[in-house]
């Protein structure tokens, strides 16, 4: 994917103050601000605890839509439990900044056209991966308890699965940001504590490939994640594609077989880091490949339901963490701003980043996209 594959068993296993370990921290702050994404490699990571995981969420997404629908939980903006189809819209259909984002790329290299507006057919379940603050939150709907489907065959097998794969992406990402914070010149704890209560989510996407599983079908339209990082595992079917911040280019997400993960970063590391980070722009869609997956699978699997799920796990800060853009950091933005000026690549206008509490930047962002009133 021409994308840095990053160790992080490097990290695990070797003396922090060692040159391979500060070499590889630098490489992943690097790709996180040159390119907005980068593969990691996790060897604790199983592939058999994502096809599990996999498994489930298909059989879950293949219920009745009556029965999905006793999980949805609108009244805490859908931060817990099924949200259906057509119910998300991709903010970036109507953001400004975003357009111009979209009209700068070459026409090659542009999204699939989001201009209708419509919501994105696509069903996503949040399950979270919280440790409970020892104080009270100002923001409990985004901190709210996990709902259990009940569906007998569904409902044996859920917390077990749904905690062993997010565990996986929590342990993952949350070394990741260490790393990044040593890349960057902070101490390693900067990210990971200010994250310590933060409301995570293992965030399965479901597409009901049956019914939109037609060439050029929008998924989930052309956008970036509010959270902190975002972690991927691998997807039974394609149709991710991401677009690397030095380039411009729309790239079909491959994650290596074995223990890959695919990280890409969002709006709240790129608020901490003034921009010097920014949040990487992605869509999922139905491409050729996806389309010689599903009669692949139709072939091999023919008793399996014909939804894609994606493997994705969403890391927030803490929800009462004061946002605001590390001074250092910021400064390095400006330069880099201006470097990436001077070498032809224009940002758009420069982007300014207030003080405010985590939890009020997950609620305005969640405003844009539908899932709050």
């Amino acid at each position: 994917m021409d994308l840095p594959a990053i160790d992080l068993d490097v990290f695990l296993h070797q003396a922090r103050d060692s040159v391979a370990v500060q070499e590889e921290c630098k490489k992943a702050a690097d790709a996180l601000i040159t390119f907005g994404a980068l593969v990691l490699h996790d060897s604790r990571v199983s592939e058999d605890d994502n096809a599990h995981f996999l498994d489930l969420l298909e059989d879950y997404f293949a219920l009745p839509k009556a029965e999905l629908k006793k999980d949805e939980r609108p009244e805490l903006s859908y931060q817990i439990g099924v949200t259906l189809e057509n119910t998300e819209k991709p903010k970036c259909a109507v953001d400004e900044p975003c357009l111009r984002v979209i009209e700068r790329l070459e026409p090659s290299e542009r999204p699939l056209d989001i201009s209708g507006h419509q919501p994105d057919p696509k069903c996503r379940f949040f399950w979270q991966m919280v440790t409970k603050p020892p104080y009270e939150t100002k923001f409990p709907g985004l901190n709210a308890d996990n709902i259990i489907p009940n569906a007998p065959h569904i409902k044996e097998r859920w917390p077990k699965t749904m905690n062993q794969w997010g565990s996986s992406m929590k342990n993952a990402v949350e070394g990741l940001t260490e790393m990044v914070a040593i890349g960057l010149g902070l101490p390693s704890g900067t990210f990971k504590e200010a994250g310590a209560y933060g409301p995570h989510l293992l965030a399965p996407t479901a597409s009901d490939l049956g019914r939109y599983g037609e060439i050029n079908t929008i998924l989930a339209g052309f956008h970036t994640d509010l959270n902190f990082l975002t972690i991927h595992g691998r997807s039974r079917y394609p149709g991710l594609h991401v677009w690397a911040r030095n380039t411009g280019r729309r790239i079909a997400v491959k994650i290596p077989r074995g223990s890959y993960l695919l990280v890409q970063a969002g709006k709240q590391l790129e608020h901490i880091t003034g921009g010097l980070i920014k949040a990487g722009f992605h869509e999922v869609v139905v491409s050729q490949a996806t389309i010689d997956t599903i009669n692949q699978r139709k072939t091999d699997f023919p008793d399996r339901p014909l939804i894609r799920i994606s493997s994705t796990f969403f890391w927030h800060l803490s929800s009462d963490y004061n946002l605001a853009p590390i001074s250092a950091l910021a400064e390095q933005a400006q330069k880099f701003r201006v470097e990436q000026f001077n070498l032809g690549k224009d940002e758009g206008e420069e982007v300014v980043y207030p003080e405010m509490k985590v939890g009020e930047q997950v609620q305005e962002e969640l405003k844009h996209i539908a899932l709050m009133a």
